[in-house]
């Protein structure tokens, strides 16, 4: 069988992104172009910028990334770009590139969703990675548990009923003055912390025990903060990020244990830009240990918005004879498994 290529194109946020998938599994190239300094200095992403850059970008990122793997448009076997979720403008941006390219060089477009992109990270660094499995995704906008039934096919298991984990530490990250992006962030302070220091709540949802709520989590927290300032009392911030993140990982740990011990699933994968997160990594690391379950995690810079991922998932729908028309549109709030 000779090699399938598939050039990778994803925006849907801050990251405008190309990348050049090999056979599924292996990176020749993964170009990234980050707008965090930008979007620092209004404390989260806007979205107009946001749009605005990939237009910049998005023709440099795709030349970089032939460039890196040593090939050209002729080496290309197809073309796969995330349409939805996310941004609808930054959508458009990628979407509309792909649809350019896939008309002008007569090659065949795929719409990748951005979620199966984030799954489909672990495929590249975990060759021995086959469905099925299950999959913990949490991400600023997504906090998900599925079943990865096979390539493209998800049983989705529980969801955020509120807020996504990432927004929930975004917005903590805020609201002690520690800025954006504020996943990152928190995870560093929380290094020196007391993770017990504060016993934040635990959401619970009534009527599926793999459903998530961080509004609660967050409520709390800015509760102790405007309670702090009323009486003059110190924060200390280190203890309050620790307690806070160990309540966030409490919630997405045990349900994810608990999913694999209910129905016998050795193998256990996490996605998502909170899924770099050190004190998740390490919590799901020893409970699988503990119980006899495969763990998997991307690299940080496969878990954070990439291209290399939507090549990744791009390559599967390739196989499976998927192809999209020139109608196709970004979708911003697109739903997993949907098409």
């Amino acid at each position: 069988m000779n090699d399938i290529n598939i050039l990778g194109i994803e925006s849907s946020c801050d990251e405008t992104a190309a990348a050049v998938i090999r056979n599924g599994r292996e990176v020749r190239s993964n170009i990234i172009s980050s707008q965090i300094a930008i979007h620092t200095e209004y404390g989260g992403v806007v979205p107009e910028i946001a749009s605005r850059k990939h237009l910049e970008k998005i023709d440099d990122v795709v030349s970089l990334a032939l460039k890196e793997a040593d090939c050209t448009f002729d080496d290309i076997d197809a073309i796969a770009v995330t349409y939805g979720p996310g941004l609808v403008g930054a959508l458009l941006v990628g979407v509309a590139e792909a649809k350019a390219l896939s008309f002008a060089l007569n090659k065949p477009l795929i719409g990748v969703h951005h979620i199966e992109g984030h799954i489909s990270a672990n495929y590249i660094e975990n060759k021995d990675l086959e469905p099925p499995f299950a999959c913990l995704i949490v991400s600023g906008g997504h906090t998900h548990l599925v079943m990865v039934e096979d390539y493209g096919k998800y049983e989705i298991v529980g969801r955020s009923r509120d807020d996504a984990a990432g927004e929930a530490f975004d917005k903590v990250a805020r609201a002690v003055g520690l800025g954006y992006p504020g996943g990152p962030k928190v995870d560093n302070a929380a290094r020196t912390g007391d993770p017990h220091a504060i016993e934040f709540p635990r959401g619970v949802v009534a009527g599926n025990p793999y459903d998530f709520s961080f509004s609660g989590i967050k409520s709390a927290v800015l509760n102790h903060i405007n309670k702090a300032k009323m009486t003059g009392t110190e924060i200390n911030i280190p203890d309050l990020c620790a307690s806070f993140q160990e309540a966030v990982t409490d919630s997405l740990v045990s349900r994810a244990i608990n999913l694999c011990k209910e129905r016998g699933i050795k193998k256990l994968a996490i996605a998502g830009g909170v899924a770099s997160n050190s004190h998740i990594r390490s919590r799901l690391e020893s409970e699988c240990k503990e119980n006899g379950i495969r763990f998997y995690r991307p690299s940080p810079v496969l878990c954070t918005d990439n291209a290399a991922m939507i090549g990744c998932a791009g390559y599967y729908e390739y196989l499976k004879g998927l192809r999209d028309g020139l109608e196709l549109n970004a979708c911003p709030n697109l739903k997993l498994g949907e098409r």
